[in-house]
């Protein structure tokens, strides 16, 4: 019983891996060749010719199952993730299911991490397209996010580009960047901008028609940079038909839901985010994204809170920042509304109520947009 479950996790894990185009997975049947032998991680990796291992073990206790696993660095035979999951017979299939999604949640921005200072140890002169791509990553998801790091960002992945000009995912980063420098008011000249946001986030649906990545950020530009709701919401469920495991593409379908006026679809869509990558260096954005959907469906209490839980990671949020000054005002806590206001006024001291359409969220709604516009007047956003 307890073999064939673990067949079972195994070959869930492996399909579920499988769906994150950047990772190349061993298939099953390779790695059963292990099953039961006690060997060096650093001899699979060789004979497999891969970086990291994932490895784990099942136990029987009566009606209870005990699962644990764990994501090593095949080079070193180093640590890199682990975690304990319990559960009973009567809902194994039920259990087996949250077992995948949540090791595959886990592991995916660990190995991420892992890649990501592997590339930075590699001299200049060495790197190539996907090299750039993780230094890219490596300034998109500092912990504090300013104009440089986000100029940074773009520099590697337009790097990234030009060494492989058919890199999806890159394209979508990119494309993302130009919303980071219009959500925030950095653009510069923001036609041009908008325009080379959308050139990119369309080349790299183009490209990344099979790609989740690609679909959830490209799809996401599409539409807070071009407008374009709809098209948004079609690339972003295409995503989460090619892969249900990425935190992004359901993050993104929450604030897409969002804009819809869908809140509460949104609010389930985000916490889906959430439990599949706890660890995700972008979890603050998915926090945000539920605050919205409160906004929108007029919890301004509960959108304060989730806004605020954002800003506790990602303190230079302009965009839940300004969710948390229109949510306080409407919610009647007015101290907490001002307070707000003054840290808006220092992350953005130009920010306008005639220039407010330059950073709304692309709402389907009428009654969403005139709320949000209301409670930033109201906390005393100038004219």
């Amino acid at each position: 019983e307890q073999e064939y479950f673990a067949d079972g996790m195994v070959e869930d894990i492996v399909t579920a891996l499988a769906h994150f185009r950047h990772l190349f997975v061993v298939a099953r049947n390779s790695s059963f060749t292990y099953k039961g032998r006690s060997i060096d991680i650093k001899q699979v990796g060789r004979e497999l010719g891969v970086r990291y291992v994932v490895e784990g073990s099942v136990r029987k206790a009566g009606e209870r199952l005990r699962i644990t696993g764990q994501l090593l660095d095949a080079s070193s035979g180093l640590h890199l993730w682990a975690d304990r999951f319990e559960g009973t017979l009567a809902e194994v299939f039920d259990f087996q299911d949250q077992i995948a999604s949540s090791i595959v949640g886990a592991i995916t921005p660990k190995v991420e991490e892992a890649e990501i200072e592997r590339a930075k140890r590699k001299p200049t002169e060495d790197l190539d397209a996907y090299d750039y791509y993780l230094r890219g990553l490596a300034s998109h998801d500092r912990a504090v996010n300013t104009k440089e790091t986000m100029d940074d960002a773009l520099r590697f992945f337009m790097k990234a580009i030009g060494c492989d000009p058919v890199f999806a995912a890159a394209y979508a980063r990119a494309a993302r960047c130009y919303a980071a420098r219009k959500s925030n008011r950095w653009m510069i000249d923001r036609l041009e901008e908008t325009a080379e946001a959308t050139r990119l986030a369309k080349r790299a649906i183009e490209l990344g028609w099979d790609d989740a990545i690609a679909l959830s950020y490209g799809g996401y530009v599409l539409g807070y940079v071009g407008g374009d709701v709809e098209e948004s919401a079609a690339c972003i469920e295409r995503a989460l038909g090619l892969n249900p495991n990425l935190a992004a593409a359901w993050g993104y379908s929450a604030w897409v839901q969002a804009c819809l006026g869908e809140p509460e679809k949104a609010v389930e869509r985000a916490a889906q985010a959430m439990r599949l990558s706890p660890f995700d260096p972008r979890f603050f954005v998915w926090e945000f994204c539920t605050a919205l959907a409160h906004f929108c469906a007029g919890r301004y209490n509960d959108a304060a809170e989730w806004a605020k839980r954002s800003l506790r990671s990602q303190p230079n949020y302009a965009s839940a920042t300004r969710v948390a000054t229109a949510s306080y005002v409407l919610a009647g806590r007015l101290s907490e509304a001002e307070k707000m206001m003054a840290r808006l006024r220092e992350l953005d001291p130009t920010l306008r109520l005639s220039n407010l359409a330059e950073v709304l969220p692309p709402f389907c709604r009428p009654d969403d947009r005139s709320r949000y516009i209301e409670g930033l007047r109201k906390a005393g956003l100038p004219d």
